[in-house]
């Protein structure tokens, strides 16, 4: 018999596969009719079964002649295994009633009941978590192998129960904007249930507010062309009038319900407030502060309430602006966005850009963000819809910089300071900010330096704030330094002030008056501690790592960091994250104009020298750790930097990602006729960032301006790479004419000047495009010339490249045969280097030919093994395509829904990656997956649109789509 505390831990589950726990102990529950004995008595709740009732439901019309009996020896063998206490016998029949007893059904019913109380309540996110967990108890299929019709009734309302919770679940992922994942789902539930209506009904709302209306259309025409043939009937009138709302495009439908669902990783999304702290000695400006306020408080009775800040730099625009947005924080109750748009600077933030760290702001995954700056600023106004937020844009360029970025919805704000005034913005409310009154700037030095101080000696007080030109921060660095000199007395600073020499034109009106602010504290500074300030203001990234302003001032780590942090105490330089550092950007114009000043050209293009070396060391030994095998390093420029040294390659990996902006700054930067080459190798090295989405564009942008520098010096050499690069650019994107015209440009002049790289890469990268556009003789040769190539070259993980990319082409043209034996030889060559990263590439390629071959099971194996290390090396492209690569493995074993949630996966991630040609390639399957369902409307919609997309590209493959739309097509 079992002890008690044994029974009070017995766990049950009829949610599956019926199953028995003591503790983590599973339990046997025997023969299929004992199961279904038990599982009978487990869904009475307690309550007794007769035994004629278990006969009936076990066995049904026809029970075995000694059925009761058999109930007798199940019930036996039952007490044996779960305890003589578990389960008892009264009035000839039978219960459970174990104390402590768990049911994975009822936990189910009590967390959906629960989750109705939240809905009921409010609490939207606690909600979905309960329902989340009801639907968790669900393993597999409800009572699955139990026999009799008793377990078949409740089979079938069980399957109610999970679909039902579903339903919900799902209706409150789209009422927090989880729209794009929800499609996939969806996709596979209205393949796996075609007549209930209410997952039509989701995936229509799905659909519009993932911007694909003219496929949210074609559910519903698939849905009744569906129910009028099945059914006779047509749809239920919610599903006419979402139609109808849709054909309208009712603004209410675009938004959600409720507010996004907060702790749902990676989807959490939360009230930002990203304001940069406010000093806590704000002086005057009491009037300015008193009209924006006024101005941002009207906001919930607005449109669209923007107030535009101008003046020159140094004036106190930022500052003035960040303490009007914390007072006027509680209008704003969902939340605060910032951003600093870096106009007066040589590189403006990209619109797109800070849409981007926007939305990622207000909760929308990456996969969900559009790469077109249009479709960002779109879906940045539908997320801001219905809700109340202020957007600080800070140091902005000009108006065309600023527009994308306004929220354009009743109840938001936007606040921007600029050097300029904005008097081409339409509807705003601008405020030209002048100098601070003289009684106000005194206040301000005196708040600082203390009143201790300032009031014995007021008169030169009043001659430091007129030195400084009545400029805020000219007043705080020059208070600042006071205070922190104990020593000092008001007049031996005023008297420092008052020498011309010194003070450099502070007196001036503009950039001259703020040059002359930034002397005061450099004219400070030590005599290392002033050359590091210099050098460090040269580098045009936004901001500098300690280890590369080491490479910079040609200084240790250590020593670097302590002029870094001097100059940080001496308010000349921001600590803007641990280990990185960045100027303002008046602050880096002050210190370049003192290098030009001061240093001469040899040391000024010595010290970007070095950073430029420090890079392409570093990034070389990343590359290294990604390619073993690969030899390109060992081709390029000479540097005397080591480089730094890292532990693993995740480690590299994510150095490359947190020096991207710098390492693409520097890169464009240094384009003088010595530096050209490490440049252009520096991008060589840093490839990957071509496809990380993240980076593309810019990444493009950066090649583009280092071609046309090669151009100019006539250096064939650099001109090759950058070709190179620019096509290895172009073939992310899917702009496969303009990559080859790069690749064959490459080519040429690879040849012409000995580039053993380029001319493995060129003929790689032309005989990948030939393959694409089917040109499969021009493939073959340059495929092969690839392969020679890297062979001549000792470059295994090319060689190991080449074959893969030739396998793909022999399995594209048919002889499978070949190319698993050339998948094979690439294989084992990454298992010689030990490549598992770059070893995915071939298991993709391999994939690919045994879908060709017909054997997708195989496919799918090494498809998903590729799929595995892809993500783990946030290879998003990839992840995207050999999701495309399962999807078409799925079609090819006639496994249809399997094969739409995977293309629906795969679009999702190429809204934010990728190119027109990929995203083709994706619905022209996604189509071909829905046709089989049965959702021929919904596949027309994306064969149209990939064959739209085609033709943008001039692509062969357009015709071949427009083929599928004719009325005869079956895919």
């Amino acid at each position: 018999m079992a002890h008690e505390d044994e029974t009070s831990a017995l766990r049950f589950a009829v949610l599956g596969p019926v199953r028995a726990w003591r503790g983590e102990e599973s339990l046997p529950v025997g023969t299929p009719q004992q199961r279904a004995m038990l599982a009978a008595l487990l869904l009475r709740g307690g309550r007794t079964a007769t035994a004629q009732e278990l006969v009936d439901g076990i066995w049904g019309e026809e029970p075995p002649p000694r059925a009761v009996s058999a109930l007798r020896t199940y019930a036996s063998r039952l007490r044996r295994t779960l305890g003589a206490d578990a389960l008892v016998s009264e009035a000839g029949g039978y219960a459970i009633r174990a104390h402590g007893t768990e049911v994975d059904i009822a936990t189910a019913e009590e967390l959906a009941r629960s989750a109705e109380t939240a809905v009921a309540a409010g609490d939207f996110t606690k909600a979905r978590e309960l329902y989340a967990g009801a639907l968790a108890q669900f393993t597999g299929e409800p009572l699955g192998g139990v026999p009799g019709p008793y377990a078949d009734w409740h089979r079938d309302r069980l399957e109610e129960l999970r679909l039902s919770l579903l339903e919900h679940r799902i209706e409150l992922d789209l009422d927090a904007a989880r729209h794009a994942e929800a499609v996939s789902e969806l996709t596979a539930l209205t393949a796996g249930h075609p007549l209930r209506e209410r997952f039509r009904e989701l995936l229509m709302l799905a659909l519009y507010r993932s911007g694909r209306q003219a496929e949210a259309l074609a559910v519903y025409a698939d849905t009744r062309r569906l129910l009028q043939d099945e059914l006779g009937v047509d749809p239920r009138p919610e599903l006419a009038e979402l139609q109808q709302r849709i054909l309208q495009a009712d603004e209410d439908l675009a938004a959600p319900k409720t507010e996004p669902l907060a702790g749902d990783a990676p989807f959490r999304v939360v009230r930002p407030a990203q304001l940069p702290a406010t000093v806590s000695d704000f002086t005057g400006r009491v009037g300015v502060v008193e009209e924006l306020g006024k101005e941002l408080a009207n906001a919930p009775d607005t449109v669209m309430a923007v107030s535009s800040v101008s003046g020159i730099g140094g004036v106190g625009k930022t500052t003035l602006a960040v303490h009007v947005a914390h007072a006027a924080r509680e209008s704003f109750p969902e939340g605060q966005l910032y951003a600093d748009l870096q106009g007066s600077g040589p590189s403006p933030a990209e619109p797109a850009a800070v849409l981007g760290a926007f939305l990622r702001a207000l909760g929308t995954p990456d996969a969900d963000i559009p790469e077109p700056v249009d479709e960002r600023a779109a879906l940045y106004r539908s997320v801001l819809a219905g809700r109340r937020i202020l957007t600080l844009l800070d140091n902005a360029r000009d108006a065309a910089q600023v527009r994308p970025l306004l929220p354009g919805t009743e109840g938001c704000a936007a606040l921007i300071t600029s050097r300029t005034r904005m008097t081409d913005l339409a509807g705003a409310h601008h405020v030209d900010l002048d100098v601070m009154a003289p009684d106000e700037a005194l206040l301000l030095f005196t708040r600082i330096v203390g009143a201790e101080r300032v009031d014995l000696e007021r008169d030169a007080a009043m001659d430091v704030v007129a030195a400084c030109g009545f400029l805020p921060l000219a007043i705080r660095i020059a208070a600042s330094r006071l205070a922190a000199r104990r020593t000092w007395t008001v007049s031996v600073l005023a008297r420092k002030l008052s020498d011309e020499h010194r003070r450099l034109d502070e007196l001036r009106v503009g950039d001259l008056a703020v040059k002359a602010t930034f002397e005061l504290g450099y004219g400070q500074l030590e005599p290392e501690q002033a050359r590091a300030f210099r050098l460090l203001g040269l580098a045009d990234g936004p901001d500098i790592s300690v280890t590369a302003a080491a490479a910079i001032v040609d200084r240790t780590t250590e020593d670097a960091e302590e002029l870094l942090e001097a100059l940080v105490d001496a308010s000349l330089l921001e600590s803007a994250a641990p280990g990185r550092y960045r100027y303002h950007d008046l602050v880096r114009l002050f210190a370049r104009d003192c290098a030009e000043r001061e240093e001469p050209q040899a040391e000024r293009e010595a010290a970007l020298s070095r950073l430029l070396d420090f890079y392409l060391a570093t990034a070389a030994r990343v590359y290294e750790l990604d390619r073993p095998g690969d030899n390109l390093t060992s081709h390029l420029a000479t540097v005397e930097d080591r480089g730094l040294r890292f532990a693993d390659r995740h480690t590299a990996q994510d150095w490359r990602l947190g020096e991207a902006d710098c390492l693409l700054a520097t890169a464009r930067q240094l384009v003088g006729k010595d530096t050209l080459a490490r440049a252009v190798d520096l991008l060589m090295v840093t490839v990957d960032l071509a496809e990380s989405g993240t980076y593309s564009h810019r990444f493009a942008k950066v090649a583009d301006h280092l071609l046309k520098a090669a151009q100019r010096f006539g250096d064939p050499r650099s001109e090759g790479r950058a070709h190179d690069v620019m096509s290895a650019s172009h073939i992310g994107s899917g702009r496969f004419e303009r990559a080859d015209k790069h690749a064959a440009e490459a080519m040429r002049l690879a040849r012409a000047s000995g580039d053993p790289v380029i001319c493995a890469h060129a003929a790689s990268d032309r005989g990948i495009i030939a393959d694409i556009q089917g040109r499969s003789a021009d493939a073959a040769i340059h495929l092969e010339d690839a392969l020679a190539a890297y062979r001549a070259d000792g470059n295994l993980l090319g060689e190991a490249s080449a074959l893969a990319n030739l396998s793909r082409m022999h399995g594209d043209a048919g002889r499978t045969k070949l190319g698993c034996e050339l998948a094979e030889q690439a294989l084992a060559i990454h298992h010689r280097l030990g490549t598992s990263f770059r070893m995915a590439n071939c298991m993709y390629a391999l994939g690919i030919i045994l879908t060709v071959a017909g054997q997708p099971d195989d496919a799918l194996t090494q498809l998903d093994a590729a799929l595995k290390v892809f993500r783990e090396n946030r290879m998003h492209l990839w992840c995207s395509m050999t999701q495309f690569r399962m999807a078409e493995a799925h079609l090819t074993a006639k496994r249809p829904t399997e094969a739409a949630t995977l293309a629906e996966q795969s679009l999702t991630r190429l809204q934010a990656i990728g190119g027109d040609w990929h995203r083709a390639q994706v619905l022209t399957a996604l189509g071909r997956s829905l046709h089989q369902i049965g959702q021929q409307g919904r596949a027309r919609a994306c064969w149209s649109e990939a064959a739209a997309l085609h033709e943008k590209t001039n692509s062969a493959e357009a015709a071949e789509v427009r083929a599928l739309l004719e009325p005869a097509t079956t895919a």
